[in-house]
């Protein structure tokens, strides 16, 4: 198998690369070239900006896939470049759209690839569902041989998976656990989620690679295991050493409150309870399994970044917001005991 990726050092990407390298696989990437110091052996380089699409027209010049696959899109318009790029030049394009399109709130807490797609909270996945519009247009009327993927929740030993943080990622929030100052966990903790490893999401992706029952089909790839808020940052805790200082905040409060992208990334995804049904998926690639269990995955990924001191960037202004916030509360309290 030949095949293209666009992107390939991203979380989800670098574990599907990694995995075709030891497989022996013919694997190019396409890329700038900014992540590309730890590739595995074997991997080939396309240098170029993806957005640049004279220059890598002329690099891929003659060039024939069995499979590309573009990480990086999240508008239509670089699908549009794409199918420009690449129509007539694979058997198969794989884009990576996102389970954040589906239908939120949901009508129904399991998630198949039927459920309608609708996110009025969440720009970015509205995007998503464009693309997805745009690409089954093109599957329809032009044959284009599309598979969609739509990932949730993947993570790898780089960045510990939380629902609330600052820009410059999660490590704050561990830093501040370590400190044993109160962590802020949004709604009450009980919504259910569903966090995969990037590993076993590779095992999924691979196995649609290729697969003549995948083209023209929507599919997501998960875990099947699905755990509360409360657990997942009882398990960090647990990893850091630590017992955990939890403050549970309303997400429509935090929403309020917050410069960051919480209107999107909590009320139109992560605050909804999710429970997916991988039944498509299993009928397209039947050995698929998450063996990663969520406890075991979180406790190496932290393992992994308390060893790697450059992995732990430092977020004072989501520092001093969190004590804001949760000194606004103890206030509110306070003020409505005093009555």
């Amino acid at each position: 198998m030949k095949a293209l990726f666009i992107g390939g050092t991203g979380t989800i990407s670098s574990a599907i690369t990694k995995r075709l390298a030891e497989q022996g696989r013919e694997l190019y990437l396409l890329n700038r070239g900014t992540r590309n110091g730890e590739l595995p052996a074997g991997v080939k380089i396309i240098e170029a900006d993806i957005n640049d699409e004279k220059q890598v027209a002329k690099l891929i010049e003659g060039m024939r896939f069995d499979v590309v696959a573009d990480f990086i899109a999240f508008v239509p318009s670089q699908l549009e470049r794409d199918y420009r790029l690449f129509a007539g030049k694979t058997k198969q394009f794989m884009f990576i759209s996102s389970a954040s399109a589906y239908q939120t709130p949901l009508s129904d807490y399991r998630i198949t690839e039927g459920t309608p797609l609708s996110n009025p909270y969440w720009e970015y996945s509205r995007n998503k569902i464009a693309c997805e519009e745009f690409l089954i247009k093109q599957y329809r009327e032009q044959g284009f041989p599309i598979t969609i993927v739509r990932p949730s929740h993947t993570y790898d030993e780089r960045s510990i998976p939380l629902g609330v943080h600052g820009s410059k990622g999660t490590w704050q929030v561990a830093k501040r656990m370590l400190e044993n100052k109160p962590v802020i966990i949004h709604g009450d903790g009980t919504s259910l989620w569903t966090m995969t490893h990037n590993s076993d999401f590779a095992k999924g992706f691979i196995g649609l690679m290729g697969n003549i029952h995948a083209i023209g089909e929507t599919v997501h790839i998960t875990s099947d295991e699905s755990v509360t808020w409360n657990q997942i940052y009882e398990v960090i805790a647990d990893a850091l050493g630590v017992k955990l200082n939890a403050v549970h905040v309303s997400s429509s409060f935090l929403d309020a409150c917050s410069t960051e992208d919480y209107r999107g990334g909590l009320l139109g995804d992560k605050a909804n309870t999710v429970v997916f049904d991988n039944s498509k998926l299993k009928r397209l690639v039947p050995d698929f399994v998450a063996t990663v269990r969520l406890d075991q995955g979180l406790k190496r990924t932290v393992e992994h970044i308390l060893a790697h001191p450059e992995l732990q960037a430092e977020d004072p202004k989501f520092d001093a917001w969190c004590d804001k916030v949760i000194a606004a509360l103890d206030a509110a309290v306070a003020a409505v005991n005093a009555e």
